[in-house]
């Protein structure tokens, strides 16, 4: 696993789904300790923009994670040769789904990933450094996000090479019946499952906290999760524009608000 993680101490991260080198290096600069390019929900981050986006995160010393889309053996390979430092894998409801992503990122006799040369092992000049690094420190995270997972959670994180899960609320709540609705008893007794099972393991246990939100963040912290992401890219830009425009508005006042014309004035 990565050095910031062994520790087992409180880790932050966020997420990126603008596929913006700038907001990249931005999002880099703030000192979250992880950062996720989602491959998942968001079509700017392609395959070749990820890799791009990989070397930003790399080469500024934070640690780059990828959700990638599918649990795929094709797209881990091509992430983790990109230089990903790991990967979170969408939709892990069984332990032969976990098993199957563990096989992807490692290389025999532990895995079946394939072995090639691209940006991870140097552009050919580091493989053997590279695979010394794959053993000790390259991260799985398994997503639970469906209530089979949550079911099978304890299987799931008995498999060797799981380094820990995080939750996605909203596909949660969604296979529940009740997608969004995050405070409905029958997501919030979902979650009580989750956090009994993470209780009984030293695997990371994580959270997505997707809107920003300081009291959510504490009661997370409280919950005993110790792999957050906090925020999106996207959710911060739209957080501040929706503050600062309301703080505009109640400036000029509402009753001058109106959706000014740019028109010339008569």
């Amino acid at each position: 696993m990565p050095e910031a993680e062994k520790s087992k101490e409180i880790t932050l991260g966020s997420w990126l789904s603008l596929g913006s080198p700038y907001v990249t290096e931005i999002m880099l600069k703030a000192g979250f300790d992880w950062l996720v390019i989602d491959m998942e929900h968001s079509a700017a981050n392609t395959l070749s923009r990820a890799q791009q986006l990989i070397q930003i995160i790399d080469l500024g010393g934070c640690i780059p994670l990828v959700r990638i889309p599918i649990n795929d053996s094709t797209i881990i390979k091509q992430v983790m040769d990109a230089g990903a430092h790991g990967v979170i894998v969408p939709m892990v409801n069984t332990r032969k789904d976990a098993e199957e992503a563990v096989a992807a990122v490692r290389y025999p006799p532990r895995g079946k990933r394939g072995v090639g040369l691209w940006r991870a092992q140097g552009y050919g000049r580091t493989f053997e450094e590279y695979r010394s690094w794959l053993e000790q420190h390259c991260t799985v995270i398994v997503q639970i996000e469906h209530i089979h997972g949550v079911r099978n959670l304890k299987e799931i994180l008995d498999v060797d090479g799981v380094d820990g899960f995080i939750i996605g609320p909203y596909d949660l709540s969604a296979s529940l019946g009740v997608p969004g609705e995050l405070q409905k008893p029958v997501v919030v007794e979902a979650l009580q499952e989750v956090e009994a099972v993470a209780t009984t393991s030293e695997k990371w246990a994580g959270f997505h906290i997707v809107h920003p939100d300081h009291d959510q963040l504490k009661r997370t912290i409280e919950r005993g999760y110790d792999f957050i992401a906090y925020g999106v890219d996207f959710t911060f830009l739209t957080h501040i524009v929706d503050h600062e425009i309301g703080f505009v508005k109640d400036a000029i006042g509402s009753s001058r608000w109106n959706g000014i014309s740019l028109a010339k004035k008569e």
